[in-house]
């Protein structure tokens, strides 16, 4: 689903007064456009077993089993940014040779010596030159730097996106959980800014907008004092004074509302680790209150509406994604160390919509694969799995030529969920703990403009489905309010009229989750023409050949 950039413009001036963001623009150094993709092993005996923070210092533990030969007898440790490739970047230890060794190294954390987001290699000196003999790999402990840790908000995943900060109605539904946007380009500025908020990172000063940002503190403010769990999706938009945000090969004529970051020149580069830790800094706690979960991207496998950049290689796209990703995850957690980083797919599994999109199965294996072989975290996933079309109004008896019960389906909506948790569940996959990762249903939704019933029923099969899988952290139902625009397109998932008044559906997420939902499932279960519950707890897979619920 498209998210209405503007509704969550507007829903942050409800709580805030609008601002106009002043602007200025960082310099920047370039790359070579083929830089940054992650080079393949193939003659790279070295294995970076680990990298982890130990106080203030960095401990990487390399092993082989056929040392390298080399012209002095040592492992050179190499720190590079995310744009550098191979031995370009710095040296920060060396060590003898052997089928095992240990670099330690300062962290450096908040100096201009910051190791914290830069991935390490090992090398030799052969034949005068530095040799790359290892794959890349991050600090996989971020946390270990943790000093503003908040316990988290966890209980429920029952949430909503909101259209007005309006408590009253969400304690009324009983939501745990709120999502809401963060565009990057308008919480920047520069100095001339009256007010502008000085944050002096890595040694370098950064300046945000103290209008906007008083928007998203308000916001924020509220969401503690209500006793919501908030999830921000950090998005990357183009304005003036967020230029070196925009990714090189995003600075076309194209418009959507999120770019590609900027992970290819150094200014960009800092100024995504500056904005990072300024973020985990003022929302972990304190005044503010606190994020806990955050969203890097929107939907990253869209390539032309959520995450664009001009090219359609699927490797270099996905490369570049992991490298803003890691950023945002080792500075977040280097703050907090509760708080949860997750990425963004939609639902178009393996079929596009848009020819120059991504299958989104694609993006998450590729995804999996550098996040695995550079270092695995504990990331999460987050996942959109509307209905085939979005306006279709029947989640549990989806149309066969969208939707199977297998990995090949096309799309993944809420009646085939357990594929994608199945899928999740591959020991490629697991977190480092061995467990399977968080999944947050970060945004679905169910139209009403064919029946005010069928958005009913759906919801609370939905419902039933997420919070009966032990995987699913989040249901973020998308909306609260019908937006004017959306139902053009038959798109009518509000829980209310444009008028305000409640839908059927209202009462119906209202009961789910509470001693009432047996109730309202019942009523559901006569619209489906089966039992919710069973049909749940079967895995009951049906489909219809064409439009009609009896087709």
């Amino acid at each position: 689903m498209k998210k209405s950039v503007n509704m969550f413009k507007k829903l942050v001036a409800v709580v805030a007064m609008a601002a106009t963001v002043s602007c200025g623009v960082m310099a920047s150094h370039v790359v070579t456009d083929n830089a940054g993709v992650v080079a393949e092993a193939a003659g790279r005996p070295v294995s970076i077993n680990s990298c982890v923070i130990q106080g203030g210092t960095v401990v990487a533990n390399v092993s082989c089993k056929s040392v390298p030969a080399s012209d002095d007898g040592k492992f050179y440790l190499y720190a590079d940014e995310v744009y550098q490739d191979g031995t370009t970047g710095k040296i920060v230890a060396t060590t003898e040779r052997g089928t095992s060794a240990t670099f330690s190294f300062p962290l450096g954390y908040n100096s201009g010596e910051s190791n914290l987001s830069k991935k390490f290699l090992v090398a030799v000196k052969s034949g005068g030159s530095m040799i790359q003999v290892s794959d890349e790999h991050y600090i996989t402990n971020p946390e270990g730097n943790a000093y503003k840790t908040v316990a988290r908000n966890d209980h429920g995943i029952k949430g909503i996106l909101p259209t007005n900060a309006d408590a009253a109605t969400f304690k009324d539904l009983g939501v745990a959980q709120m999502v809401y946007n963060l565009y990057m380009g308008d919480i920047v500025c520069d100095a001339s800014v009256p007010g502008a908020i000085l944050f002096n990172y890595n040694g370098t000063d950064y300046y945000f907008n103290p209008a906007t940002l008083g928007q998203y503190d308000a916001f924020v403010r509220w969401c503690h004092v209500s006793g919501f769990q908030l999830t921000m999706t950090i998005l990357n938009n183009k304005t003036e004074a967020g230029a070196d945000l925009i990714h090189p090969l995003s600075r076309d004529s194209h418009v959507c509302p999120g770019y590609a970051m900027n992970t290819k020149e150094d200014g960009g580069t800092q100024h995504l680790k500056a904005i990072a830790a300024f973020l985990a800094n003022r929302y972990s706690g304190g005044a503010y209150g606190t994020i806990d979960n955050w969203v890097i991207g929107n939907e990253v496998n869209a390539r032309t509406e959520w995450y664009y950049m001009s090219s359609t290689n699927l490797e270099l796209n996905v490369s570049e994604y992991v490298k803003a990703f890691r950023i945002f995850y080792n500075e977040i957690k280097a703050v907090n160390a509760n708080a949860k980083i997750y990425n963004s797919i939609d639902q178009e599994w393996q079929r596009k919509s848009n020819p120059g999109c991504s299958l989104a199965k694609d993006f998450l294996d590729r995804f999996n694969y550098y996040m695995a072989r550079e270092g695995n975290v504990d990331w999460g996933l987050s996942v959109h799995p509307y209905n085939a079309p979005l306006f279709d109004p029947y989640a549990w008896k989806q149309q066969a030529q969208y939707v199977s019960n297998n990995v090949t389906s096309k799309y993944i909506t809420i009646e085939n969920l357990y594929v994608l948790t199945d899928y999740m569940c591959q020991s490629s996959f697991l977190a480092p703990s061995g467990k399977v990762r968080d999944i947050a249903l970060s945004e679905i939704g169910y139209t009403s403009e064919f029946g005010e019933e069928y958005q009913a029923a759906s919801i609370a099969y939905a419902y039933t489905m997420a919070a009966t899988n032990p995987y699913i952290k989040s249901f973020i139902l998308f909306r609260e309010t019908d937006d004017a625009h959306e139902m053009e397109s038959h798109i009518a998932q509000g829980l209310k009229n444009l008028d305000g008044s409640h839908k059927m559906s209202y009462d119906f997420y209202k009961a789910m989750g509470t001693a009432q939902q047996e109730t309202y499932k019942a009523k559901a279960s006569a619209v489906i023409g089966a039992d919710i519950n069973s049909l749940v707890a079967n895995r009951t897979f049906l489909t219809r050949n064409g439009w009609f619920l009896n087709d």
